[in-house]
């Protein structure tokens, strides 16, 4: 409350137990009322953001019984399970950017990951047999992040996911759709039905960031994304080009790297999800970086040279 409005307040109080003011008081003390009211009213921080549009955290047609419990912690988590799921791919539910990995070993969530949505939105992936991001990675629908498994607290393999606001538990949808609260009920996923299950930084391993990307449009079709990416810690750049169409079947894909004043080097083939990595070590050096789908070619000039 500022020092005006609290002078003003005085005043008020002043008048009331005078009886100043035409004998009204209770006038007054309904403008005093209204008057704290608004002294207190609270504003939020941030204006709102719309929910991203999550789907099903697994692969396209993929059928998955989710339940939800009263006794659950937390309170609006799902758990995931089907027949033979132990092992089977968990994918991004929407775009984002890994925010944190974490084993808790036995404990808990035990391996889980958490994907930032932008505007205050995140989702939580539980009991991971194995993750394969890393913090900072981005992620599109659909791609690849870990396994489902049983580490943690877990009782047997399933997927616990959570879908957050501002870091509290919200309850979750799917397609806009709000998940059954409570009970158990099967979901078929339309997560990206063609997406890319891999990502550049899981293709080029660990230490690599994106440092450019250029699409493969043709005819206002994305046939595909060509990135380059640079480890900091060995000087080793690399390029890999990420398939938009004919996604997990073989088609022609190319990806090349060629540091000034050394030899290119290219891995080019009909590749099912990718092409690359192409590796090599270029610190302080100028690069030509490209690739291809389907003869649809993006190929640099010399850049990055610092």
């Amino acid at each position: 409350m500022t020092e005006e409005t609290e002078m003003l307040l005085s005043r008020l109080r002043d008048t009331v137990r005078t009886g100043r003011g035409g004998g009204r008081p209770w006038r007054l003390r309904v403008g005093l009322a209204a008057l704290i009211a608004g002294a207190f009213v609270v504003v939020p921080a941030n204006p709102a953001f719309a929910a991203p549009t999550f789907k099903l955290p697994f692969r396209c047609g993929e059928v998955w019984s989710g339940q939800t419990r009263t006794n659950h912690s937390p309170l609006y988590a799902v758990d995931f399970n089907r027949s033979g799921d132990d092992g089977m791919p968990v994918v991004a539910s929407a775009p984002g950017t890994v925010s944190l990995v974490r084993d808790l070993g036995g404990t808990s969530y035990g391996k889980y990951v958490v994907i930032d949505h932008g505007g205050g939105y995140s989702t939580l992936y539980a009991h991971l047999k194995s993750w394969t991001v890393s913090v900072g990675d981005r992620l599109e629908y659909g791609t690849r992040i870990g396994y489902v498994g049983s580490t943690g607290g877990s009782t047997g393999p399933h997927l616990h996911y959570e879908q957050r606001l501002n870091g509290s538990p919200i309850q979750v949808r799917f397609d806009g759709a709000l998940a059954l609260y409570y009970g158990t009920k099967n979901y078929t996923s339309s997560n990206e039905c063609g997406a890319n299950l891999y990502s550049p930084q899981m293709v080029c391993g660990s230490g690599y960031n994106v440092i450019d990307r250029a699409g493969l449009v043709s005819g206002g079709v994305s046939y595909g994304k060509v990135y380059l990416l640079y480890n900091s810690g060995n000087g080793y750049n690399c390029t890999v080009t990420i398939k938009h169409r004919s996604v997990g079947t073989p088609s022609a894909t190319s990806a090349y790297l060629e540091p000034q004043g050394g030899t290119r080097t290219t891995d080019s083939g009909s590749f099912s999800w990718y092409a690359g990595p192409v590796r090599k070590h270029a610190p302080g050096t100028c690069v030509k970086w490209g690739g291809s789908v389907n003869g649809v070619a993006y190929n640099s000039p010399w850049e990055h040279c610092g």
